[in-house]
């Protein structure tokens, strides 16, 4: 005996408690299931922003949101008219949850704890009826002439609807090529980078505040702080390249060199400088006396990369020495060997590929009533709530266009 049901949501995430929602709160007369494998849902709104949930990100002008996209840029451009920050914001509080704005403009409930956005979630779906069914892993979906089949590990389902929310799922990714759509391989994104180098190997915890980045031998490069960890380098500037270069990145297999410059200016200006404080501060010892706004240990570092003794004097440099210190200033070239993942931020890249969604309905081209939401088509972003975003603008059209014909 199949269930029937209006709607039907594979995928108990952020996207998919949203869409469903937002459905049976305008259409109380529709029935709307959510499907979840796993025995509780909202799991990487638990984990996002270290258990705070960066909501999303204080940026209102859909034009600038888009190029934190990666994969997406162009096609959400029309979609952030229609759904973005200030919506999302106003729809929290309407629910009682009130967001606030950090330094860096990443939003997080007032309240600092994911829960709240978890419980606000929960009891929106009671309160609304929607049925949320757990450990109901799906197996196979059918499309119908004008209704789906889905078969999960606890029953079979039937609706004239389906919206997929299942993140980056490989099995429900397969069960979507089986209908006819086109699946890009996914490719880990935000991700920070492996370096094995004796200049940062005593130096974890520091942070360049404003470092430009190169990848030899690509068209990436990336601006932003750097932070030096026990493995190698992450902050904003590492992500953004990771982000950006995830399809490239992966096919050097992460071995490749990249050019660090620590301090804005090029080779010759930066030995200008070196000459100045030559003369300025000739009785003076190099390492002592940090320039340029850089952190003392990463100074003291570059010097001794510089065939720069410790004790040597500015007033004793020779050119050979500030030639090689401006380099290292200006254009430091270190080995990535590998890659780690962000804390607990597991972004891919991949998915439906985007020739085959419609964006604005978030409808499948190639199977009527069929509709995405989220992570699973072939759009993600850099970290600072920008992933959410577009799980929120996604998950609000896809589920205006539900219930509009």
């Amino acid at each position: 005996m199949n269930t029937q049901k209006d709607i039907i949501i594979i995928g108990g995430g952020a996207a998919g408690f949203f869409a469903a929602i937002n459905i049976a709160e305008q259409h109380p007369e529709l029935s709307v299931a959510i499907l979840e494998r796993g025995k509780e849902g909202l799991q990487k709104v638990k984990i996002s922003g270290g258990g705070r949930c960066n909501v999303t990100h204080a940026e209102f002008i859909p034009s600038e949101l888009v190029q934190n996209y990666p994969r997406g840029e162009k096609e959400l451009l029309g979609p952030f008219h229609r759904f973005m920050t200030g919506d999302t914001i106003a729809w929290f509080e309407e629910r009682g949850v009130e967001l606030k704005i950090e330094d860096d403009g990443r939003m997080f409930p007032v309240s600092n704890s994911s829960q709240t956005i978890i419980d606000c979630f929960l009891n929106e779906a009671e309160k609304h009826n929607v049925d949320v069914l757990y450990n109901h892993s799906v197996k196979t979906v059918k499309a119908l002439e004008n209704e789906f089949v889905i078969e999960t590990s606890h029953g079979d389902f039937q609706s004239k609807k389906l919206l997929i929310a299942t993140g980056s799922n490989p099995k429900v990714w397969k069960l979507l090529e089986d209908l006819g759509h086109t699946i890009i391989n996914p490719v880990p994104s935000l991700f920070t980078f492996d370096i094995k180098d004796h200049r940062i190997k005593d130096i974890p915890g520091v942070v360049a505040k404003n470092v430009e980045i190169k990848v030899v031998g690509t068209d990436l490069e990336s601006n932003g702080p750097l932070l030096v960890t026990h493995v190698g380098m992450s902050a904003p500037a590492i992500l953004k390249l990771s982000a950006f270069g995830a399809v490239e990145l992966a096919k050097m297999n992460y071995n490749f060199k990249i050019v660090i410059n620590f301090i804005q200016l090029d080779f010759k200006s930066c030995l200008e400088e070196l000459k100045n404080f030559k003369q300025e501060f000739a009785k003076k010892t190099v390492v002592k006396l940090t320039q340029f706004d850089l952190p003392k240990r990463l100074w003291k570092q570059l010097v001794l990369a510089s065939d720069i003794s410790e004790t040597t004097r500015w007033a004793d440099l020779n050119k050979q020495q500030l030639e090689a210190f401006s380099n290292q200033l200006t254009s430091a070239v270190f080995q990535v060997t590998g890659k780690s993942t962000f804390k607990e931020e597991f972004v891919t890249a991949g998915g439906i590929d985007l020739k085959e969604v419609n964006f604005k309905t978030f409808e499948s081209k190639r199977i009527p009533n069929l509709y995405f939401a989220g992570e699973v088509i072939n759009v993600d972003a850099v970290t600072g709530g920008f992933n959410f975003q577009n799980a929120w603008t996604s998950a609000y059209i896809a589920s205006a266009s539900i219930v509009s014909h």
